[in-house]
């Protein structure tokens, strides 16, 4: 599927319907379910949502217990909640567990429209760097122990000989080390092998 996936969970048959066909001239493909189960159960959207569309009070799992069963699994999909019933300690509640926002009903059908295009770009992007950082993780889990010894050494500026007296090895082999370590994670300088490790250290915290 390469248009983004929008999903649409109210209880109200109406305004799912509605919402439904509003989004629909985005031109973005769109599911719509009556219940946070009937969504949850559907692994493919779960996959491939860029933007869920959630009714707050609906019979079952709420749209708050969504949120956090979503939150649970990992999944940082762009929620808009939509709700007749919205009191500040409610939106402060949802926008605090990560929401991208929340619409009182009746809404503003332009306001929803931006709100689902700008939604389905961060979430795109979210995914671009979830890629990017699965990428370069690989690439760092597939350094030995002795080279990762050495990479950390190069970040912390210390020269080949420091390294070598540190580790207790040759200055000779220091060099190949550094050789399969700039290889394997594909950088061309020191400089750019230490904005990588920064990067990832910060991304991990």
């Amino acid at each position: 599927m390469n248009r983004p996936l929008v999903c649409v969970v109210d209880d109200d048959d109406a305004v799912r319907l509605s919402i439904g066909l509003l989004v629909e001239t985005l031109g973005f493909p769109v599911r719509c379910y009556r219940g946070a189960m009937e969504f949850l159960d559907d692994g493919e959207a779960l996959e491939t949502a860029h933007c869920l569309i959630l009714d707050v009070r609906m019979p079952g799992l709420s749209g708050l217990g969504l949120q956090d069963r979503l939150g649970r699994l990992g999944q940082r999909l762009p929620i808009i909640f939509v709700s007749a019933h919205g009191d500040v300690p409610m939106v402060a509640r949802v926008m605090r567990e990560g929401a991208f926002d929340f619409l009182q009903k009746p809404f503003n059908e332009q306001v929803l429209l931006d709100r689902v295009n700008e939604a389905v770009q961060v979430a795109a992007q979210r995914r671009l760097e979830g890629a990017w950082w699965t990428e370069i993780q690989g690439r760092l889990d597939g350094l030995t122990t002795r080279e990762r010894d050495v990479m950390d050494g190069m970040v912390a500026g210390r020269l080949n000989k420091q390294i070598a007296e540190d580790l207790g090895i040759s200055i000779k082999t220091v060099e190949q080390h550094r050789a399969r370590v700039m290889e394997k994670l594909q950088v061309e300088s020191l400089a750019e092998l230490v904005r990588l490790v920064i990067e990832v250290r910060y991304h991990a915290h």
